[in-house]
């Protein structure tokens, strides 16, 4: 996610980090280098300007803690606006009466079924009753695709196969959303160029009609500064609420996302990261600011972890690694577990310095591995996964057989399962050697 801006920042906070002191030229060298970073990143020229004459201004009236490095004072100040920039905090929904309304408009191919059904997925996990509402009368098929969607993620969906009335469907979805108790309806609209002034208008009758609290730009992430410019038609239209950036997860250059709340004042809501119903989360303002500098953000990480691990089943592996009980079985356990945090690439961004550790790994080729491993164990019958001393020649070759692999694969994959088996085993003695020895150093220290 903004690959290309966070590197280039990063190179050119490489100059600012040796300035040993604060200077009006010396600040203005360094900042000149950011700017440039930010404009090539198709941020609005304005908005680049207006940001680096903020953190110029505040770098030289600032006085340096002597603890720190000029330059480290510096880049924490242009954290801070980048924060200011992209929102300061986050904006939630604002959901009030019953049904409540949400409407989704943007252009053509920004994303808008899908994030209809990921942000009724959303809404569910805290409690709501959404309804999704099937309004896009004009593209092929997107009628079906919403409700493929709802039956994925076990949502009802309000569709009218045939009808072209916009107007007449949403009555109707009202009506079905009281009759069932649906608290929340979330409009999919069909998508329309700016200068497709009726269907404009046809937006405009729509939200009359509803009323909704919240009408949402979705926006994709890709399309730069001219993102801008599609807002601030939309909202002179509709009166937006917020916006919602998908395809996040690609490396837009990121003009969208740092330009979009300075000049049209409306927040960012919500991020979609990726194709899965789970990779869509609300738009934190600090933590997008720490990834884009390249410092990470543990805060997402952890919070994904809470959502995708199963806390008893972690613990019971546990359990079983301190005993020496670790089986095949525990591990494929393990590496699905793993799958739901999503990509590496993603998990390690998250971590601080991830994306430059990254640089010359071949992530590809960890989780082509991961894949393997997958495939292998699944090749197993559960007694062989329990028990892989019974793995002889034969077994071994229809495993690879039915995995996809060579026996050599296979055989790596086991040596290192045995080693690691191994490993904890020696741990486990020595942690109840310490047991007995009182707990530890810190028992012998009583004695």
């Amino acid at each position: 996610m903004f690959d290309s801006l966070s590197s280039k920042l990063q190179n050119a906070f490489r100059n600012l980090r040796g300035l040993g002191k604060i200077s009006e030229s010396n600040v203005g060298d360094a900042l000149r280098e950011v700017r440039l970073v930010l404009l090539e990143a198709d941020v609005n020229f304005m908005v680049a300007r207006d940001f680096i004459e903020r953190v110029k201004a505040k770098s030289i009236g600032t006085e340096v803690v002597q603890s720190i490095q000029p330059g480290q004072q510096i880049i924490k100040i242009i954290h801070d606006e980048l924060v200011e920039l992209l929102g300061s905090v986050n904006a939630g929904l604002q959901l009030s009466g019953n049904p409540s309304c949400v409407l989704l408009v943007g252009l053509h191919g920004s994303g808008k079924t899908t994030s209809s059904a990921k942000l009724g997925r959303l809404l569910h996990k805290q409690g709501r009753t959404p309804l999704l509402v099937a309004a896009d009368v004009y593209r092929p098929a997107a009628m079906d695709q919403l409700e493929k969607l709802g039956q994925q993620l076990q949502l009802p969906v309000f569709v009218r196969p045939g009808e072209k009335d916009v107007l007449k469907i949403a009555r109707e979805a009202l009506e079905s959303a009281r009759a069932q108790n649906r608290n929340t309806l979330i409009f999919d609209t069909a998508g329309r160029l700016q200068i497709d002034e009726p269907l404009v208008q046809e937006l405009v009758r729509l939200r009359n009609l509803v009323k909704p609290q919240e009408t949402l730009l979705v926006l994709d992430a890709a399309t730069g500064q001219e993102a801008v410019n599609v807002a601030t038609h939309f909202d002179q239209a509709l009166s937006i609420t917020g916006s919602i950036l998908t395809k996040l997860d690609g490396d837009a250059r990121g003009g969208a996302a740092l330009s979009l709340k300075s000049v049209t004042g409306k927040p960012i809501k919500f991020a979609g990261m990726g194709e899965k119903p789970e990779d869509f989360e609300p738009f934190h303002p600090e933590r997008m600011a720490s990834r884009i500098l390249g410092m990470g953000d543990v805060v997402s990480l952890v919070e994904k972890a809470a959502e995708a691990v199963d806390l008893d089943e972690a613990k019971r592996l546990e359990e079983k690694m301190r005993k020496g009980q670790f089986s095949l079985e525990d591990f494929l356990d393990q590496l699905r577990q793993m799958k739901k945090l999503g990509p590496l690439e993603s998990i390690i961004g998250m971590l601080p310095g991830g994306a430059e550790a990254m640089k010359g790994a071949d992530l590809n080729k960890q989780e082509k591995e991961m894949r393997h491993m997958e495939a292998m164990i699944c090749g197993m019958t559960p007694q062989e996964r329990r028990n892989p001393h019974i793995l002889n020649a034969k077994r071994r070759q229809r495993i690879a057989k039915g995995s996809g692999v060579n026996v050599a694969e296979l055989n790596t994959m086991l040596n290192k399962f045995n080693q690691m088996q191994q490993m904890m085993k020696k741990m486990g003695k020595f942690q109840k050697m310490m047991a007995r020895m009182g707990g530890g150093p810190t028992g012998l220290l009583r004695r």
